[in-house]
């Protein structure tokens, strides 16, 4: 008795192609779907604890590395950060532009980043000064030759010359010529000027001190580095969920 072989389908070239190739298209559609993900959760977790640290709203971007693999090894190589908005802490139109590098995400919500280290760039306009110290001062002018700042106070009859310079890892003025027509200027008014510039000038977040200060036809431009820094976790009941 003849037996019937069963005849197997033969599957055209052209169906194996769109096959492979509709597989291909799902993968990456997963890819950039997922890395999206991770881009956003990553994002908000960390730009929370930063701008906790940083006392102001900051824009955030990343290195190459893709943050698919982060959320599984919790590592990200590098992190640029800008500021936002109008103000840096107590300084209006004080610019900050970082970069922050071997950032060790947390495994739980309850703690916070670690940063291998830091650098960072600041620039401070003459007219973000005058409007920091608006009731002080009415005008800055700043002079490279010199490096001093020259501040007009008392409705622009007196006069105060403030030279500021980096002195063992922190940035010090040193208050020059100070006169208000042809005498001294008040001592309240000067120390006043200093110690909001220096509040403005001398305190930065996770841990970076300045290494380098030019005064600039512009104003005040201040080169930043650290080392290894913890970031505060985010705050509790915050949707910023590491």
């Amino acid at each position: 008795m003849p037996t019937k072989t069963l005849s197997v389908p033969k599957v055209s070239r052209r169906t194996a192609l769109i096959a492979v190739i509709t597989a291909v298209v799902l993968v990456a559609a997963a890819l950039v779907g997922g890395e999206a993900y991770a881009r956003h959760r990553i994002a908000s977790c960390i730009s929370t604890q930063f701008e906790q640290e940083m006392g102001s709203k900051i824009n955030v971007g990343f290195g190459a590395k893709p943050l698919l693999v982060t959320m599984v090894d919790g590592k990200v190589s590098r992190m640029d950060v800008d500021s936002e908005g109008a103000e840096f802490g107590p300084a209006v139109d004080m610019q900050v532009h970082a970069q922050f590098h071997d950032i060790q995400m947390p495994e739980g919500s309850n703690s916070g980043s670690t940063i291998g280290s830091s650098t960072a760039d600041v620039s401070w306009s003459n007219e973000g000064m005058a409007q920091t110290l608006q009731g002080l001062v009415s005008e800055v002018r700043s002079d490279p030759a010199s490096g001093q700042l020259t501040m007009a106070v008392l409705g622009g009859l007196g006069e105060l010359r403030i030279t500021p310079q980096i002195v063992d890892g922190k940035v010090q003025l040193e208050v020059g010529q100070a006169q208000f027509l042809g005498i001294g200027v008040p001592d309240d008014l000067a120390e006043g000027v200093v110690n909001l510039m220096t509040e403005s000038m001398q305190v930065y977040p996770l841990g970076l001190q300045p290494t380098e200060l030019r005064v600039t036809d512009n104003g005040v431009e201040i080169d930043l580095q650290g080392g290894r820094a913890e970031l505060p976790p985010p705050p509790e009941g915050s949707s910023a969920s590491c």
